[in-house]
């Protein structure tokens, strides 16, 4: 009877070891990768001459005729106030340098082990190295990583990334040193990251609030999602369950729904029928939390760098990578006009700013006597906005849609730390060599920046205009002065 028993016993233990092995032996084929580098087109030379001549126009339109305004009006110092579909976003960021010359970033999120750091080892071929992304079934990943390019390989720690102003991450030191010791960049000789920047984020987990992070999570993903060129929301078949740190997060993500591609990784561990239940089950989880016309586009597959699963549906997988690769191609051929489109945005900001400024400003002036008391009378204009025509006169007489108009309880936080005495009127802000503020930024928005963007789409070298050329001598009119 006992031989009988270790018999079985052995023969178990044999069909395990053999499973094993098989299982082993099946994750260590690798997948041909050579579609990666064919769709992102990683072996094609780029025009770096034409792509840093439009750089350094677009600076210089940033330089002379945004920022003046922006610093003039002090556009950096307005926040946001507290907005439920945009909770942490701040209006009042200044466009840097760092963000300017940037490549584009593709910002992966979702919860804890769906594959998000694989996908990155994956996309860069660091499987098997010394350099990949750990990965694993439990929570792996504690730190905002951003994977750059650079001339060797090396990580850099948080507080020298925010320290650096030739970076775009400067930023960040707002958000406390606890989350800069949570922030690490890795540096790595890359062809696809001559052309972008991945960063890689914390996993979700649902039953962990807030605080016990040390900092403040939805506010730092929130910085991450407004800079994303491309936003990869990764799920796993297992991991389908909507909480409230995700439904925050799908809230943060409100009006960026044309950069949002949700992935439903792993796909190959299912058999085709319940892949479809679980694809119905992942629409059915988010529909509640993307209200829009038209949902995101959703990617089936598996990315990782080993095979797929037998007797499932690789050629249907092979075809959703490509096209998710074919995506993110889109987004680096672009990045040029998305930069544009960045600069312009932020300059239709900033000029909406200044005009309200301005406004202020002379509600203030026209409605002090030499009786009154100053404080009253402006805590009357700020509390009481409409009142005064202060918003409704700025859309009355510009070209300025009401959807751009900030918060105004954003100008009650704003005044409350800058004095409107410290602000000239935009009828003042001209010189005779530097021209008006006001003609300037709304010359960049209405012609130079559409110019420069129609020379990248026609291939032209961008050039400087005509009376940059030639010097046109003229005096600059300033259509606000009172005659």
């Amino acid at each position: 009877m006992k031989g009988t028993v270790s018999i079985c016993c052995f023969l178990s233990l044999l069909l395990l070891q053999a499973t094993a092995e098989e299982e082993e032996d099946f994750t260590s084929v690798l997948r041909d990768r050579s579609h990666i580098d064919e769709t992102l087109r990683l072996a094609t030379e780029e025009k770096a001459g034409d792509y840093a001549a439009a750089l350094q126009r677009l600076r210089k339109i940033y330089h002379t005729s945004i920022k003046p305004m922006e610093q003039a009006y002090k556009y950096n110092e307005l926040r946001q106030h507290e907005i439920s579909a945009y909770p942490g976003r701040t209006l009042g960021d200044s466009a840097t340098d760092g963000e300017i010359t940037s490549k584009p970033m593709v910002l992966f999120l979702g919860p804890w082990s769906v594959g998000k750091s694989s996908m990155i080892n994956y996309l860069l071929g660091l499987q098997d190295s010394p350099y990949q992304l750990y990965t694993g079934a439990e929570p792996t990943t504690s730190e905002f990583t951003v994977i750059m390019h650079g001339e060797k390989i090396r990580s850099v720690e948080g507080i020298v990334m925010a320290a650096d102003s030739s970076r775009s991450f400067s930023p960040l030191e707002k958000f406390g040193q606890n989350f800069l010791e949570k922030l690490i960049g890795i540096e790595m000789p890359h062809k696809l990251l001559e052309r972008v920047t991945f960063v890689d984020t914390p996993g979700i987990i649902e039953n962990r609030k807030q605080q016990e992070r040390g900092y403040p999570f939805n506010d730092v993903c929130q910085w991450f999602i407004d800079r994303a060129d491309l936003i990869f929301v990764v799920f796993d078949p297992t991991k389908l369950d909507v909480g409230l740190e995700l439904e925050m997060l799908f809230r943060q993500l409100k009006g960026r729904e044309s950069q949002i591609r949700i992935i439903l990784n792993k796909a190959d561990n299912l058999a085709t029928q319940d892949l479809m239940r679980v694809y119905g089950a992942l629409f059915w989880s988010l529909a509640p939390l993307i209200n829009v016309t038209e949902p995101p586009r959703v990617y089936v597959s598996s990315f990782w760098p080993y095979d797929y699963a037998p007797d499932t549906s690789r050629e249907l997988f092979k075809r959703e990578e490509i096209s998710l690769l074919e995506d993110l191609n889109q987004v680096i051929e672009n990045r040029m006009e998305n930069k544009i489109a960045f600069i312009r945005q932020h300059g239709i900001r900033v000029r909406i700013h200044g005009l309200l400024v301005d406004r202020y400003v002379q509600t203030f002036k026209e409605k002090m006597s030499f009786f009154s008391d100053p404080e009253l009378v402006f805590k009357e204009i700020v509390d009481e906005p409409d009142k005064f025509y202060i918003f409704k006169s700025i859309l009355a007489k510009t070209n300025v849609s009401k959807f751009d108009l900030p918060n105004r309880d954003a100008y009650r936080d704003f005044f409350g730390i800058n004095p409107v005495t410290n602000f000239k009127p935009l009828s003042t802000q001209c010189s005779y060599m530097g021209g008006c503020l006001l003609d300037k930024i709304e010359r960049a928005i209405t012609n130079e920046l559409p110019a420069l963007l129609s020379s990248i789409n026609s291939g032209k070298q961008p050039g400087l205009s005509s009376c940059e050329a030639t010097g046109c001598g003229e005096k600059p009119k300033n259509r606000y002065r009172k005659n």
